[in-house]
């Protein structure tokens, strides 16, 4: 008998001084028997990082979401699909290989990796030079300590508070706060 995931619930509140963008979001996760807290706050980290693009990229008028992620391989952990069904934004989370990679972009307008664990350099490295020619992928590097300490911060039930400025994330949830400085590689 096949394990199910656990459903975890969220209300973000995004204050992006960065880009402007200030909303609530109240999001579903569901967590895969196989994902850990760290894994499943990182995809929530990326979504608050960038949940401007709702409004930079679709005026308002779109979708942001999780998507399958790891129950579905053709399906990024987060997305952004505008008014018309049309993929702009597609994420991933962890260390993917590059054919997936290469087929995310020729699906969506932008394609970020959050590449986090103490393995990403070494995955970094044996990766780098088959996505190149990606041009529309961007990759981004978590810290090994602010990602373990997102872990920290997973609930059933959250209630969050995500502060972006200068390019850092601080993600809070009212008694312990984790800031999270990406680092881009690609």
């Amino acid at each position: 008998m096949a394990l199910k995931s656990t459903i975890y619930k969220a209300n973000l509140a995004v204050a992006d001084i960065d880009h402007g963008y200030y909303a609530d979001h109240a999001l579903t996760l569901a967590r895969h028997p196989s994902e850990t807290d760290e894994r499943m706050m990182i995809r929530l980290a990326a979504l608050a990082l960038q949940a401007h693009r709702l409004q930079t990229v679709c005026q308002g008028d779109g979708t942001l979401a999780f998507g399958a992620g790891l129950s579905d391989p053709d399906e990024p952990d987060v997305w952004l699909r505008d008014f018309t069904g049309q993929t702009r934004l597609w994420i991933e989370v962890g260390q993917p290989e590059d054919k997936p990679l290469a087929k995310a972009c020729n699906k969506a307008d932008t394609v970020l990796v959050y590449a986090f664990h103490h393995a990403a350099e070494v995955w970094w490295r044996g990766i780098e030079s088959k996505l190149t020619r990606l041009d529309r992928l961007e990759v981004w590097r978590m810290p090994t300590e602010a990602s373990q300490a997102l872990a920290g911060l997973a609930e059933r039930s959250m209630q969050l508070q995500a502060t972006i400025q200068e390019g850092a994330l601080m993600l809070s949830n009212g008694n312990q706060t984790v800031t999270i400085e990406p680092v881009r590689w690609k």
